[in-house]
């Protein structure tokens, strides 16, 4: 069964993927002056803002899901969502200017795109790219500083299974 801590780990790569290509891509574009960079930095910002309110409602729905367990340090999952907020909104409008950059450009295939359009996304896969990488740093924080994992052996009820390990 699907649960919702899972199903936000199965998309929440989503947004930092597209958000990362997409800032690669548009320094490309910079670089070569090439448009057919450009629409792919737009496309791949849109998409990026096209998964990021799911990965947000996952991510909200997970932490209803796990409540406060003991192996999570207190805090982390609450700084990952907060951080998590602020992202999507970032993201929101950086998709929403991006798709309607992309739009535009596919409608005036002979027009030179503007430098506004070019400069907003730069500067949209920047802040994207910003506050995807704090986000899932603390998200990583939330496994990675776990408590369980400074245990020097397994917690009573939970056998110890080598051959797990070969």
């Amino acid at each position: 069964m699907l649960s919702w801590p899972y199903a936000h780990l199965l998309i929440n790569h989503f947004p930092v993927v597209m958000s990362v290509s997409a800032l690669g891509v548009a320094i490309l574009a910079l670089v070569f002056r090439r448009r057919g960079l450009w629409l792919t930095a737009m496309a791949a910002l849109t998409v990026a803002g096209a998964f990021v309110y799911p990965v947000h409602f996952t991510g909200l729905e997970a932490d209803k899901a796990l409540g406060d367990p003991w192996y999570i340090r207190a805090g982390a999952i609450k700084s990952h969502e907060d951080a998590g907020t602020i992202a999507m909104y970032v993201i929101l409008v950086v998709g929403v200017f991006a798709a309607y950059s992309w739009w535009r450009s596919l409608k005036r295939p002979a027009e030179e795109m503007p430098a506004w359009m070019r400069a907003g996304v730069v500067a949209g896969a920047l802040a994207a790219v910003t506050m995807v990488t704090y986000t899932a740093y603390l998200g990583g924080k939330i496994i990675h500083e776990s408590p369980v994992l400074q245990l020097t052996h397994p917690p009573p009820g939970i056998a110890a299974d080598s051959s797990s390990r070969e």
